[in-house]
């Protein structure tokens, strides 16, 4: 239980708190750094370029694949908001435990301010997109609207997974590792270097099940080609509505799962 002596904020102090929360996590992750702020574009792009070399000129992979160098971006742009997400969010009440102990407040604002400032950084990522389009002869069109309610989707699933990680890391500090290691099994079965073109049909569906290869291949299809397989493409039926439904019950059960465990939040950092 919490102690009722502590402090509370009013609703306008929450807001004030996400922003504050969410500017000093961003502000710490690039202080002493010689370049700054400039990591926020240059991570995603070397690791692009290491990639680009590796799988493209040396292994060939993206030689049969429509404009594979702005595919593979993208996906390492998504990538990298999932994997540092979750990763900084489920370590966060941790890292803020002297907060937890002096002041009273919902403790999801802690994970809530942490998406949000990694979704902010995948958006200046995401800022370089249309450069490199536009240099790839990309064609723009309407669809890519609907990029929109996919990202919206991607925030949501991963802050559901934020939430359930951060909880269960509070009491098991092992989840931690485990969670390294599932993620680097997670990206090569998601198709980040790859496209879903290039995996055999009876394959296909068990890999798009996953929220995070069904948002990349559908920002793929929206923004940048047509030819980019969708869940709808490739799951029969009704069955087509699993990886969305998965992002929405991720997100309920990491949110209720937390709501329940934060009651000794305080005494457990």
């Amino acid at each position: 239980m919490h102690n009722s002596n502590r402090p509370r904020l009013s609703r306008s102090g929450y807001i004030n708190l996400v922003r504050s929360i969410g500017l000093s996590d961003f502000k710490v992750k690039y202080n002493a750094s010689v370049l700054g702020y400039f990591w926020t574009l240059a991570k995603p792009l070397l690791l692009f370029s290491i990639l680009f070399v590796v799988f493209s000129k040396f292994l060939r992979i993206g030689s049969n694949i429509q404009y594979y160098s702005i595919q593979l971006l993208l996906g390492i742009i998504i990538w990298n908001y999932f994997s540092e997400c979750t990763i900084t969010s489920m370590r966060s009440l941790v890292d803020k435990g002297g907060l937890l102990r002096k002041i009273y407040f919902p403790r999801e604002i802690i994970i809530i301010a942490s998406s949000m400032t990694a979704f902010l950084t995948m958006l200046l990522n995401m800022a370089v997109l249309p450069v490199f389009m536009i240099i790839q002869h990309v064609p723009f069109h309407w669809q890519i609207l609907l990029g929109i309610p996919i990202l919206f989707e991607l925030f949501i699933f991963t802050t559901g997974l934020s939430l359930l990680l951060a909880a269960l890391y509070i009491r098991f500090r092992d989840v931690g590792h485990i969670w390294e290691v599932a993620l680097q099994g997670l990206f090569y079965g998601t198709p980040i270097i790859y496209a879903l073109t290039q995996i055999p049909e009876r394959f296909r569906g068990i890999l798009i099940s996953n929220p995070v290869a069904q948002i990349v291949e559908d920002l793929r299809h929206a923004i940048i080609t047509p030819s980019a397989l969708t869940a709808h493409n490739i799951l029969h039926h009704q069955l087509y509505i699993i990886p969305y439904a998965l992002s929405v019950i991720t997100f309920i059960l990491g949110a209720l799962y937390f709501k329940s465990a934060s009651k000794t939040f305080a005494e457990e950092v």
